[in-house]
């Protein structure tokens, strides 16, 4: 029986990220499924129930740091192993200080990509991130 292809929904407000990662992301048999800001983001995540998130911080109506905000609600319980990749142009201990000052909590994601995005590293990471997944 074949696997079945795992499915990676990427949250970016930026159009033409979302059709270089998608297409990036595609290339290896990846199912994707993208939004726009992150409300739609949640909704696309409760219809299609990816197998790892790809998440820009810095979005209108609602940024990455509100959707990783909101995840750790205990309705959002079933979705808590799911991996998080978050992409940014800010620097990784930037966003997670931000974070931690608007919260009080940890981010706990992942792992991080800063832009511009390598697209070779970025498939690295959601390879490692799906493996660590199963184990």
């Amino acid at each position: 029986m074949a696997e079945r292809k795992k499915k990676i929904l990427i949250v970016d407000d930026d159009p033409d990220i979302l059709a270089a990662i998608g297409a990036v992301l595609e290339a290896r048999n990846y199912g994707i499924v993208t939004a726009r800001d992150g409300e739609e983001g949640l909704a696309e995540l409760k219809k299609e129930k990816p197998d790892l998130m790809i998440l820009d911080l810095l979005m209108p109506r609602k940024d990455g740091f509100a959707v990783c905000k909101e995840l750790k609600d205990p309705r959002w319980s079933k979705y808590s192993d799911m991996p998080i990749l978050i992409l940014t142009s800010i620097r990784e201990e930037v966003s997670r200080r931000r974070y931690e000052l608007e919260t009080g909590l940890s981010l706990d994601v992942d792992d991080y990509v800063e832009k511009p995005i390598d697209p070779f590293l970025l498939v690295k990471r959601v390879e490692n991130l799906l493996k660590k997944e199963k184990s």
